[in-house]
């Protein structure tokens, strides 16, 4: 049926139905708002781990490294490995917002500027999530659609997979996620590495792909095309600028049972999927030996074309297995970013005009505004045209407010006004550079680096939006009033005090009872500066990340030499 044998159907849905009724059955452990939106801060290490890497990984991000990988060559394993450089900050980041307290990134805006500013967040933290959850639908529907041969229409699977990861998701909120998150981790990593055997042997390895490809600089990891060095440090700076501002980080890094749960989730569960973009970038590069007689085929087709074209094969329900790791890690990273979302909705703009309500009725609000948000995703996934384009859009997205986020964690002169402004001149120029009469100007005027297939370089916006950004917050800044001490005192002694073993969730930025605050120990010694000493823990896991994300590149360098 579809093109799809029916071993391959017995293994979806007895799977699919297993993990649905795992996650509704979580449902019965949701009895607060803090259970559904930070699943009660219970989890430890090895969940925290694969809930990172689950969250921040799914089979569209396969598709998208290698359709790149496909029509750039190697270096297109920077449309996810632009997070690279970031991972070893996730190792400080992590305990920030643990000692937040909160249950949203919305309830650091509130505290640190105002009512006005955290709304503001919550509309743009929307925005990008919805288009992210957009993005995986589309990136997913595409595989699907090439597995069956066209069978299985694109926008049917979008619908499919949404009514699948909405049931659980609703039900259970973030704990549903991060339970079933163990089990689609796991099998997201054996998608990774399923087809890359089979489609190395059949290219005859690197020495093979060299003896097709003839242009050089497919197998370069800083091309001198789209993705040169530039390309690749904006790429790198807007992402680590972005990530704290996604609305699910904090679940990320706060549904723990302490900061080093977090840290080791947060750190380790990206690094894990740094290293299965390797396997989805050398998969796009042997599909352009593979195809090399097809150059019809759709870039966004590629992963899946290949799967349905070698897996069957090998083994009967190898098809099913792979639907399957492709689904699992959709719909986890999906219902994610939905309860984030939710989250923001309830928290920071519901519970501030409604107060004093049960809890359970702010779970209600929040499953409700979650239909609400994946009927916008539905919308958008139905509208873009690729993956790598709906990528384009959410890396820009997630750094509108970045400046708001990084001033205001460490510098106590940033104003409501100053974030204010910083976001919206951030939007106006990413808009204005991305108009079609800018491009043409761009085209007259601009220096031809700045300039790629007659438009103004996505690099060269990303470093325009954010010095206007971080410039403008600055600015203002310095020219309006300050927030009151009082508040920005209770926000550092926050996030100064460590959280201690068995503490339960509470009021936002309130230590709970009995804990005192801890001494600020400031790297400089100014009253408006607020930047930590590094500690040995801290320091060690940074540079220790540090290493490892040497060793990978020094890897992928290495094996693109092989055969040359």
């Amino acid at each position: 049926m579809f093109n799809i044998s029916a071993w391959d159907w017995i293994v979806l849905i007895a799977s699919l139905a297993g993990i649905t009724w795992i996650g509704i059955r979580t449902a019965a452990r949701v009895h607060t708002s803090s259970d559904f939106f930070l699943g009660g801060n219970r989890f430890g290490k090895i969940f925290m781990l694969f809930y990172a890497f689950g969250a921040g990984t799914s089979g569209n991000d396969a598709v998208g490294v290698s359709s790149k990988t496909f029509t750039n060559g190697l270096s297109g394993i920077w449309y996810q490995w632009l997070w690279l450089f970031a991972t070893p900050f996730y190792w400080i980041i992590a305990p920030i917002f643990r000692r937040m307290r909160a249950t949203t990134t919305g309830d650091f805006f509130f505290q640190r500027y105002d009512t006005s500013t955290a709304m503001l967040y919550t509309l743009v933290g929307v925005l990008q999530m919805t288009v992210n959850i957009g993005m995986l639908l589309v990136g997913c529907a595409a595989t699907i659609e090439a597995v069956s041969g066209g069978s299985i229409p694109k926008n049917a699977s979008i619908l499919i997979i949404t009514v699948f990861f909405t049931s659980y998701t609703i039900a259970g909120g973030l704990a549903a996620a991060i339970v079933t998150d163990l089990v689609q981790g796991l099998l997201t990593v054996v998608l990774s590495f399923m087809i890359l055997p089979f489609a190395w042997s059949a290219v005859g390895g690197m020495v093979g792909m060299r003896e097709h490809i003839q242009d050089e600089s497919m197998f370069s990891l800083v091309a001198p095309g789209e993705i040169n060095g530039f390309h690749i440090f904006i790429f790198g700076l807007n992402a680590l600028i972005g990530i704290v501002t996604q609305p699910h980080i904090i679940g990320v890094c706060a549904g723990g049972r302490t900061e080093l749960d977090g840290r080791v989730g947060f750190a380790m569960g990206n690094l894990l999927k740094r290293v299965c973009t390797v396997a989805w970038m050398l998969t796009g590069l042997c599909a352009v030996v593979y195809y090399a007689d097809q150059p019809g085929i759709e870039p966004d087709l590629v992963y899946g074309t290949m799967a349905r074209d070698l897996l069957p094969g090998v083994m009967p329900g190898l098809i099913g297995l792979f639907l399957l790791s492709l689904l699992t890690s959709v719909m986890d990273s999906c219902g994610a970013f939905m309860v984030a979302c939710s989250g923001l909705f309830t928290q920071n703009i519901y519970r501030k005009v409604t107060r004093d309500r049960e809890e359970r009725h702010y779970v209600l609000v929040g499953r409700i505004a979650s239909l609400v948000i994946v009927v916008f995703s539905l919308g958008f996934a139905f509208s873009v045209d690729t993956v790598p384009k709906a990528l384009e859009w959410f890396f820009r997205l997630q750094a509108m407010m970045g400046a708001a986020f990084w001033l205001g964690l460490f510098w106590r002169r940033t104003t409501p006004a100053g974030a204010w402004a910083g976001t919206l001149i951030a939007f106006a120029v990413m808009f204005a550079t991305q108009s079609a009469p800018f491009h043409a100007w761009a085209v007259e005027n601009l220096p031809a680096y700045m300039i790629w297939d007659d438009k103004f370089r996505v690099s060269w916006q990303m470093a325009s939006y954010l010095a206007a950004g971080f410039g403008t917050c600055i600015g203002v800044s310095l020219i309006t009033p300050r927030v009151a001490k009082e508040r920005l005192d209770r926000l550092y002694e926050c996030l100064h005090t460590p959280v201690q073993d068995g503490e339960q969730p509470g009021v936002p930025f309130t230590l709970p009872a009995g804990i005192s605050p801890s001494p600020p120990t400031k790297l400089i010694d100014h009253p408006d500066f607020e930047i930590p000493k590094p500690t040995v823990l801290g320091m060690s896991g940074f540079f220790g990340l540090w290493a490892l994300v040497g060793l990978l590149i020094a890897f992928v360098y290495w094996l693109a030499g092989t055969g040359a």
